[in-house]
């Protein structure tokens, strides 16, 4: 199977501190609680661990999506019923479109703009993960919960085999990521560590090197 790493709303949105959804800081979703805690582990442990899985899935020649909230109009009358009662609208050119610098695309990477949790339905990453044959989506990013479960559902049912880098994601407390990573794991992905996963793709990526000379 072709393997994708999804990087998952790493964009100033929902992964900046002062910024997007994060603009007031009673934001009631979290509480003050809640962002202390996904802050620390945003900057302490995902963003690393996405840069290294970056590093690697390009080092490899393997594809790194980006996906992104972000509506095709300046006015966002394409977002999604939910986006909108909600009044998420990150319109083309906006901070809160722009990727976090640490993990942001570079030069051969693909980018997916999506107007809902998932970019299943709203967006043409099914057509496109088929044009490349990938069948493997490595997903990363935030909030776990949220945009990574949805995406994670939805690949399932669309017949692709997704796996949840647990420590390459986050959300507002440890009991709401154990109780997410539970519900998934198993029933719509398989749930693996950056570490590991690393190794894995090093010692699967010389294994088949050995075996047909490619790379």
């Amino acid at each position: 199977m072709k393997s994708a790493l999804l990087c998952i709303d790493l964009q100033y949105l929902d992964a900046a501190r002062g910024c997007g959804v994060f603009a007031d800081s009673g934001y009631s979703a979290f509480g003050k609680e809640g962002q202390e805690y996904y802050f620390a582990r945003l900057e302490k442990q995902v963003l690393p661990n996405v840069q290294k899985l970056q590093a690697l899935f390009r080092d490899k020649g393997l594809e790194v999506i980006h996906i992104r909230v972000m509506s095709q109009t300046d006015d966002g009358r394409d977002r999604s019923y939910w986006h909108r009662k909600l009044d998420l609208h990150c319109p083309p050119g906006s901070r809160e479109s722009e990727f976090i610098e640490s993990v942001a695309p570079k030069s051969g990477d693909l980018v997916i703009n999506k107007t809902a949790s998932g970019p299943f339905g709203n967006s043409n990453i099914h057509s496109l993960l088929s044009r490349l044959g990938i069948a493997q989506l490595y997903c990363c990013g935030v909030f776990t919960d949220v945009a990574v479960e949805s995406t994670i559902r939805a690949a399932a049912d669309f017949g692709y085999c997704p796996m949840l880098i647990e420590d390459a994601t986050a959300s507002a407390s440890d009991m709401v990521q154990a109780e997410c990573v539970n519900r998934l794991g198993g029933r719509y992905c398989e749930v693996v560590r950056t570490a590991e996963l690393l190794e894995d793709l090093e010692q699967h990526i010389r294994s088949v090197r050995k075996e047909t000379g490619y790379w």
